[in-house]
């Protein structure tokens, strides 16, 4: 098993910047890996960016590329978000979501609301 523990989300105003982290625990050998994926409301999860857990890929969704980058250091199990030039559209639930070997897992998510 796989657990998954989101943390950095708040308020914060347009143009502004905010760091995301998720941190992983249990069976860290099968995961292949990592993505940050959104919820607006009333909105369906909408994937953001992966990374991979052993190397050097990452992709990301166009409404991000080029303000938002992830990055993992797995001496510390981590995958971060950073974030910057936020807009207001960017406000959402953030999810942390961890592609296993024959599964996946969630977090519990967390808020980021982007508001002046």
């Amino acid at each position: 098993q796989v657990q998954l523990v989101e943390s950095g989300g708040g308020l914060v105003r347009p143009g502004g910047s905010l760091r995301l982290s998720c941190v992983a625990s249990g069976s860290i050998f099968s995961i292949n890996a990592m993505a940050w994926h959104r919820q607006a409301p009333g909105k369906e999860r909408e994937w953001v960016a992966t990374v991979s857990w052993s190397g050097g890929y990452t992709s990301y969704a166009d409404s991000v590329k080029g303000r938002f980058t992830i990055s993992r250091d797995n001496a510390k199990n981590t995958v971060y978000l950073q974030m910057s030039s936020l807009k207001p559209e960017d406000t959402a639930v953030y999810y942390c979501y961890a592609a296993l070997t024959g599964a996946s897992r969630w977090g519990q998510g967390t808020q980021v609301t982007v508001s002046s």
